[in-house]
């Protein structure tokens, strides 16, 4: 099995495909691959590595990574599922593909940037497939949890998780743009990964990242269309020790200079990852002239 995973990394080099769904290189995607077609667990120990391939075994890798190649599609979208703090996902063109680095926080237990008292309320915004509100709602047995989303197409994918995890007597799907459909209600953490690729790298972007649905992607010229609603309206659904976890990725430089009055934090994440900013309720709030949004479609 060895040598299928090194063929794999090799044609997938030759190739130039972009690793950026799970993985960040060849080696990891090929395993990855190998390990799907033989319908091996990705935990499996390497001694494995020695199984001798039938030719049965040897078509289904190769035509994983054929389609893999020459269509371009994330591999998280060939074998219909991704992993995401621990967890396994339904995984298809519905939604992004699960990557957001926020992951590390849900299995931190958000610490230390929530003070609050163990969180009963969660909120997953622009929650795509619902990987972190379901993470969530795992590592956090008495929490409720919400998951929202503007696209019911995702929202969809999200609901069929929650089946798949048990979690539906915790977890309710809500569409809306941002926090519409949500007045009235506080939590005590918001999770928010929303649209944040500004047009420059939107138009740069590998043909691997033109297979998802483009409203999980782009938000404008500066990549901060969402986010800047997000920020003026977080601090009305937040408990008074709640939190707010925002990602916009490569978009923190213009999140920076576009309030340059605000001290924002910024997670260092040791598994990776950029540009997920923490503030509390508290600094919402004291910040809230500083953040208020005035362009189209506030919420």
């Amino acid at each position: 099995m060895i040598d299928a995973i090194r063929t794999c990394a090799g044609a997938l080099d030759s190739a130039s495909v972009c690793c950026g769904h799970g993985t960040d290189n060849t080696w990891d995607e090929s395993v990855q691959l190998v390990l799907h077609a033989l319908g091996l667990p990705p935990d499996s120990p390497a001694s494995i590595g020695g199984q001798t391939l039938t030719p049965a075994d040897r078509r289904r890798i190769g035509g994983l990574l054929q389609r893999r190649i020459d269509e371009r599609i994330p591999l998280p979208y060939l074998t219909g599922e991704a992993w995401f703090a621990g967890l396994r996902f339904t995984c298809d063109h519905r939604a992004l593909v699960p990557r957001s680095p926020i992951a590390e926080l849900v299995l931190s237990g958000f610490q230390p940037w929530y003070a609050g008292s163990e969180p009963t309320s969660i909120l997953d915004l622009c929650c795509g497939g619902g990987a972190i509100g379901i993470a969530s709602a795992v590592c956090f047995p008495e929490a409720r949890v919400v998951l929202s989303d503007i696209d019911a197409d995702a929202l969809a994918l999200a609901a069929e998780n929650v089946r798949q995890h048990e979690v539906a007597d915790r977890v309710q799907c809500v569409q809306g743009n941002l926090f519409a459909g949500l007045s009235g209600e506080r939590f005590d953490i918001i999770l928010c990964n929303p649209p944040y690729v500004d047009a420059d790298d939107l138009a740069a972007m590998p043909p691997e990242y033109r297979r998802e649905p483009p409203i999980g992607l782009g938000a404008g010229d500066d990549g901060l269309d969402l986010a800047r609603q997000v920020l003026d309206a977080a601090a009305a659904h937040l408990n008074p020790d709640g939190l707010l976890l925002l990602e916009v990725g490569n978009s923190w430089l213009a999140l920076e200079a576009a309030f340059p009055h605000v001290a924002f934090t910024w997670v260092e994440l040791e598994s990776g990852g950029h540009g997920v900013l923490a503030m509390q309720a508290q600094e919402l709030r004291q910040s809230a002239p500083l953040l208020a949004y005035t362009g189209p479609e506030a919420s």
